[in-house]
């Protein structure tokens, strides 16, 4: 998932597909780990994804502190 498609989500969309991707990242570490994972660059991507959504998210946050400090 781009950056640019991340930003056009709402903070609830964003927790939605964080919650998702955690759990699937869950999926792909354990069929890693029972040797049943062909391409381990899933296991990459996802975090990547994560990182991606969590680091929008913060940005969210941090201006919402901003404006209602105004």
């Amino acid at each position: 998932m781009k950056i640019n498609e991340i930003r056009k989500l709402t903070r609830e969309e964003i927790e939605k597909k964080i919650k998702d991707s955690k759990s699937e990242l869950l999926d792909l570490r354990m069929k890693a780990a029972t040797g049943n994972l062909e391409k381990t660059s899933g296991i990459d991507a996802t975090k990547k994804d994560i990182a991606r959504m969590m680091t929008v998210l913060n940005e969210m946050k941090k201006e919402e502190a901003k404006g209602g400090n105004k």
